[in-house]
């Protein structure tokens, strides 16, 4: 065909294709590209958003730091003051350091999930504390909310519903929760759901002995060194084992 003698509706449809890019250059009207997807956090930087990361640790134990050493230093043990005094000093050392923990992540806009978690335990901690006049009484809030989750663990594990799963499902897989349709990850969230009941008990089973038997101390003590090493391996071992059924799942087979 010589130049010229093409049809007429295709030099029609050249001219407007070319009008019609004159337009989408002027008004800018190219399609909106979908910004791309983030990656998924690690299971290692969900593990340390869930612990709060070293300074999450270390500001959750401050507010029960304070009230264990100034109900030591201020009571029989020292300084020898009432024993009323010395616990109202205690409570206050630990509320005001929680307070300050909470000011200080606002005053620099930074998350106050966890401060404002903690500041409400310890509210209900030194009320108790106060109301009895037992020491003992500002970990009673802490325990019994860990039985409480450790039975509703175990309810969902009887329901055959694991709560676990349903965590992994909206940590780790964007929301969707298709675990229930591979049996190999429904048993696993079963057992693991199971660690976590036999996880909690335990650190809540040995701090309730020392609260029935007195020992606020040692209470405080306790509380600080086992419970956040417990929470984080039993957090490690759970992201281990379910890595590990992922991974042959996705295995070509």
């Amino acid at each position: 065909m010589t130049p010229g003698s093409e049809p007429r509706h295709a030099a029609h449809e050249t001219v407007e294709e070319r009008l019609a890019e004159e337009v989408v250059e002027e008004l800018d009207l190219h399609p909106v590209k979908e910004p791309e997807e983030e990656p998924y956090p690690s299971m290692s930087e969900q593990i340390a958003e869930q612990l709060g990361g070293v300074r999450g640790l270390i500001e959750s134990s401050l507010p029960v730091f304070a009230f264990v050493i100034l109900n030591v230093v201020l009571g029989d043990s020292v300084a020898g003051l009432e024993k009323r005094t010395a616990l109202a000093w205690a409570i206050g050392g630990a509320v005001l350091s929680a307070l300050g923990i909470g000011a200080y992540r606002l005053i620099r806009k930074e998350p106050v999930r966890h401060a404002v978690n903690g500041l409400f335990g310890i509210a209900i901690g030194a009320f108790l504390a106060w109301r009895t006049g037992k020491a003992e009484n500002f970990y009673l809030p802490g325990i019994l909310l860990t039985f409480g989750q450790a039975a509703v663990l175990l309810l969902s594990v009887a329901v055959r519903k694991p709560l676990i799963g349903y965590a992994w499902g909206i940590m780790a897989n964007k929301g969707r929760q298709d675990w229930f349709d591979k049996p190999q990850l429904f048993r696993t969230f079963q057992w693991l759901t199971l660690v976590w009941v036999v996880s909690l008990s335990v650190r809540a089973g040995i701090q309730y002995y020392l609260w029935a038997q007195g020992e606020a101390n040692a209470l405080g003590i306790v509380r600080i060194l086992i419970s956040w090493p417990i929470y984080a391996a039993t957090f490690a071992f759970s992201a281990w084992a379910i890595h590990r059924v992922t991974s042959r799942l996705t295995q070509p087979s």
